[in-house]
């Protein structure tokens, strides 16, 4: 099995050009793949209904999408009718095989007064894979504060060890003559995290190497897959202001799996050759 994680920056590139084709062209082949910063009537692509085009794109593909904020643009009255339009941007997460539950976790955040700060979220997928029973997450954390990011992987930590206990979504359907679905303990979580390995926000998901043993392989705890795989030293954002600058190269993009997982993990790499957005696309083979 074959996923893949991209910010796809409402689908603008190094460039400066929007193109959803290339953004498509980027994932195609992933059995289940986890996308950022998708948007609705964003000004700055000129209002592209990214949902739509990228699911037109991937037809092969079944989808979620969970908008983290909707705000109004342009909304009106046409002939007496109210035409609502809001902007939106979240995730997105399309798989191969049916999508059998979703939701859409809204992460703490704080309000701000010079730094432009947004509603994130982390958008939860349970789909059935040849390892069982699978909870993906397309995530995207804030950009500006470790503090507010701490925040956020704290909660979020809590909602991926706790998946049974909390039932997820749906729970106790057998009320109404449905099977109930599973609660898996096993969890892949990839997005856009903005923290970097050994940062406090990064511990408070992952833990911290041991001076001995390397890093911890416990059920509390989730796994880098790159640092599972010895890529830890990858990029996958590039400053578009500075692209030619190393120093602005680093990796923020992350693939995290449950303990459970770490077994399976095979392959991770990073798309050097993608070029529509300022972040880069993270593969992660498992089998």
């Amino acid at each position: 099995m074959k996923f893949v994680t991209y910010n796809i920056q409402y689908g603008t590139g190094l460039d400066g050009r929007y193109d959803a084709g290339r953004i498509a062209d980027a994932v195609r082949g992933a059995d289940v793949i986890a996308l950022q910063e998708v948007t609705r009537n964003n000004p700055r692509n000129g209002g592209r209904d990214m949902v739509a085009e990228l699911s037109e794109a991937l037809p092969e593909y079944f989808t979620v999408y969970g908008s983290n904020l909707e705000a109004n643009f342009g909304s009106h009255i046409d002939n007496g009718r109210a035409v609502t339009k809001t902007f939106q941007l979240g995730n997105m997460v399309l798989s191969k095989t049916p999508i059998h539950l979703s939701r859409n976790l809204l992460l703490p955040r704080s309000r701000s007064f010079e730094a432009m700060n947004f509603q994130r979220g982390a958008l939860e997928a349970l789909i059935e894979t040849p390892l069982g029973f699978i909870r993906f997450y397309s995530i995207h954390l804030d950009h500006r504060s470790p503090t507010e990011r701490a925040r956020q992987t704290c909660f979020l930590r809590q909602r991926l060890l706790n998946y049974a206990l909390e039932g997820g979504a749906l729970s106790g359907v057998a009320e109404i003559g449905l099977p109930e679905l599973p609660h898996p303990e096993a969890f892949v979580a990839m997005g856009d995290f903005n923290m970097l390995a050994g940062s406090p926000e990064y511990i408070e998901l992952a833990g911290s190497a041991d001076h001995e043993f390397g890093m911890p392989l416990t059920a509390d705890l989730a796994v880098d897959a790159a640092m599972r795989l010895g890529g830890g030293d990858l990029i996958t954002w590039v400053d578009p202001e500075r692209p030619d600058d190393a120093s602005r190269h680093k990796r923020i993009d992350n693939v995290f799996t449950s303990a459970s997982l770490a077994g399976s993990l095979k392959r991770l790499w990073v798309d050097r050759q993608a070029v529509g957005s300022d972040h880069l696309p993270v593969w992660v083979e498992m089998g």
